[in-house]
This record gives structure tokens, sequence and C-alpha cells, in this order.
């Protein structure tokens, strides 16, 4: 019998719902249950793309709390570039 193997890293993708108006979101891909999966990831592909990666898995918690700082400020209304969110994410990022 094979063992479940962990994944080393996690993808995460952070998004818009909705171009005009809709709530930046993340989903972290690879979390995903499998009744979840395809309502989750059709929603992703639906929204506006603003950034992906990978979480390295050992300090995933600390980069999702970051991801949830980005979340937050994007969702008040401020402007945070792919740039910017690559330079707070990278310590974290595989």
């Amino acid at each position: 019998m094979a063992l479940a193997i962990e994944s080393d890293k996690v993808m995460f993708e952070i998004f818009r719902e909705d171009a005009s108006a809709g709530q930046y979101r993340v989903i972290y891909f690879t979390e995903l249950d499998e009744h979840h999966r395809e309502i989750e990831i059709s929603e992703a592909m639906r929204g506006e793309h603003i950034f992906d990666g990978y979480l390295r898995n050992k300090s995933k918690q600390e980069g999702k709390r970051i991801v949830d700082a980005i979340l937050e400020r994007l969702n008040r209304g401020e402007k945070v570039s792919p740039t910017e969110i690559e330079r707070e994410l990278k310590p974290y990022m595989a």
C-alpha cells in the first residue's frame, strides 16, 4: 500500500471575483478537497488574475497571514502591485 506524501509546497492564486466590483480572494489549489475543487477553480478562472505562486509548506502559515493582510489592503481599495506582493511573499515562496 502506497503512503500518502504531503507536498512540500502549496499552490495559490490571488484573484478578484468580478473584474468590475468583486472582492479579492485567494484560493489554495493544493488544499482543496474533492467536493469544492471544481467550484473554487471555476470561480478563480472567471475572476481577474492578480498573482499566483507556491508557498513553502514549512512556512505556509506565515505566508498565509501575509496573503490575508494583502487581501485586506486590496479589499479596502489600496493599490498593491504584483511586484509588491511578490516582495512581501518572497521569504515564504517556494
